[in-house]
C-alpha cells in the first residue's frame, strides 16, 4: 500500500572510512566527515528512500552501497593495491638493543645509509595496531615485521624518485577533478572544504602528484606483467555466485528539480517546464547531469549532484517509476510533472533479482584478481629486484 509522502523527508547521510594508505582519500574523506550530516530532500518517494552512502574517494577502496541490503560482490574496485609490510632478505648481524631499557633512537636498518631506528619501527607498529613495548623490542616478532616494512616502504620511496617527471599538470588536474566527480563537490566547494581542514589547494596538488607517481609506479613495475586469464575468472565466479546474487530489485538515481511553488500561477508553472527543458537538453546533449544539478536543481540533493541513492520500486512516486522503469543505466528521462514540480531523472544502475551474468561483473573480477596478485608481486619486486639495486643493511 502506497503512503502519502512529506515535500520533504530526512536522509542520513554516511561515510565510508578511507584507508589510511591514501593520502588524497583521506583528505577527501575528512572533507566528506566535515560535511557529512542530514539534509532534506524534496522526494521522488512513495515511502523513505534509503540512506546514501558517501563512498570514499580511495583508488582501492570499494564504494559503500545503500542503507538498503546489497550483496554485489567482495571483489574491490580497480586501482593499483598498496603493499603491505614486505620481506627483505636480512642481515647476520646480531639484534642490537639495551637490556633492561631500551634506546628508542638506535639505528635498527638503514637503506643506502638511510638510518630506520627503533622509535620509527615503534611508531609504525602501533599505527598499524601492533603495539611493542620499547624493552620487548629486540625478542617482539612484531618488531621484526615491522623493520622490514620500513626497509621495503623506503625501498619503493626511492624508487618511485624515478616517476616524479613523469607526471604532468593535467594528470594532476584530472585527477583532482575525478576526486570532486566522486565526493559530488564543485571547485569552490572543495577549496572552501580544504580550508576548513587546514590545507591549502597546493597542498592537496602535491598529494595527488605522489598518489598517481605511485599508481604509475606499480602499473608499470608490477600490473602490466599480472595476467588474468578468462578461466581464471570464471573460476572465481562460480565460486562467489552468492556474491553477485541480486535478492531485491533496486534502483539508483539521481535527479534535477525544477520546483513549482504551491498556488502557482500559470505564468510560473509555464516559467518551470521552460526552465526544466532547458536543462533537460542540455543533459540530453551530453552535459555533466552532475554539474547541472548543482547549478540548476532546486532540491537539497543538489549538494550531491542530484544524487539520491537506491530506491526499491515501491518507494518510488508512480508518475517517477513510469518514467524511469524502462531506461537502462546512464539514460535521462524526459521531464516529469509532479505536485513537486518538474523532476529530470537519470536512473545510474538498476539491480533485478538474480544472479548478475558474467559479462556484466567480469571487469570487477578481473580487477579483484589483479590486485589480489599485485600484492604478492609488489613484496617479490622489493626481495627480488629492489634490493639488489640499493644497499640494505640490518642491525637487528
Amino acid at each position: 500500500m502506497r503512503i502519502q509522502t512529506s515535500v520533504k523527508l530526512k536522509r542520513a547521510r554516511q561515510t565510508a572510512a578511507a584507508p589510511a594508505s591514501a593520502c588524497v582519500a583521506m583528505v577527501v574523506m575528512a572533507i566528506a566527515c566535515a560535511a557529512a550530516g542530514c539534509s532534506t530532500i524534496k522526494s521522488i518517494t512513495s515511502k523513505k528512500p534509503a540512506a546514501a552512502s558517501i563512498p570514499a574517494a580511495s583508488a582501492s577502496s570499494p564504494q559503500s552501497s545503500s542503507a538498503a541490503s546489497h550483496s554485489s560482490s567482495a571483489a574491490p574496485a580497480p586501482g593499483p593495491a598498496v603493499a603491505s609490510p614486505v620481506v627483505v632478505p636480512e642481515a647476520s648481524s646480531p639484534p642490537i638493543g639495551a637490556v633492561g631499557g631500551a634506546n628508542v633512537d638506535q639505528v635498527v636498518a638503514s637503506v643506502d645509509g638511510e638510518p630506520i631506528t627503533q622509535r620509527e619501527a615503534i611508531e609504525f607498529a602501533a599505527a598499524t595496531g601492533n603495539p611493542i613495548p620499547s624493552d620487548e623490542f629486540s625478542t617482539n616478532p612484531i618488531a621484526k615485521k615491522a623493520v622490514k616494512a620500513l626497509i621495503g616502504q623506503k625501498l619503493l620511496e626511492s624508487e618511485v624518485k624515478n616517476y616524479q617527471d613523469k607526471v604532468d599538470d593535467a594528470q594532476v588536474d584530472k585527477y583532482i577533478v575525478q576526486v570532486r566527480a566522486d565526493k559530488h563537490m564543485s571547485d569552490a566547494e572543495l577549496r572552501a572544504q580544504l580550508q576548513a581542514q587546514g590545507m591549502s589547494y597546493e597542498e592537496l596538488r602535491k598529494h595527488a602528484r605522489a598518489d598517481l607517481q605511485k599508481a604509475m609506479m606499480v602499473q608499470q613495475q608490477v600490473r602490466e606483467k599480472i595476467q588474468v586469464s578468462n578461466a581464471d575468472i570464471q573460476v572465481y565466479y562460480d565460486a562467489h555466485k552468492a556474491d553477485f546474487t541480486v535478492k531485491k530489485e533496486r534502483l539508483k538515481l539521481a535527479q534535477i528539480l525544477i520546483e513549482v511553488p504551491a498556488n502557482a500561477t500559470p505564468e510560473q508553472v509555464a516559467a518551470a517546464q521552460k526552465k526544466a527543458d532547458q536543462v533537460y537538453a542540455r543533459a540530453a546533449k551530453g552535459q555533466d547531469f552532475n554539474d547541472l544539478a548543482r547549478t540548476y536543481s532546486d532540491d537539497d540533493s543538489k549538494a550531491n549532484g542530484g544524487e539520491l541513492g537506491w530506491f526499491e520500486p515501491t518507494d518510488v512516486m508512480d508518475e517517477i517509476l513510469a518514467a524511469v522503469k524502462g531506461l537502462k543505466p546512464g539514460q535521462i528521462s524526459v521531464v516529469i510533472r509532479t505536485k513537486h514540480g518538474f523532476h529530470i531523472v537519470k536512473l545510474e544502475e538498476h539491480e533485478v533479482p538474480g544472479l548478475k551474468p558474467l559479462p556484466e561483473v567480469k571487469d570487477q573480477i578481473r580487477n579483484a584478481l589483479m590486485n589480489e596478485q599485485t600484492n604478492t608481486r609488489i613484496q617479490s619486486w622489493i626481495e627480488t629486484d629492489l634490493v639488489k639495486k640499493h644497499y640494505v643493511e640490518t642491525m637487528y
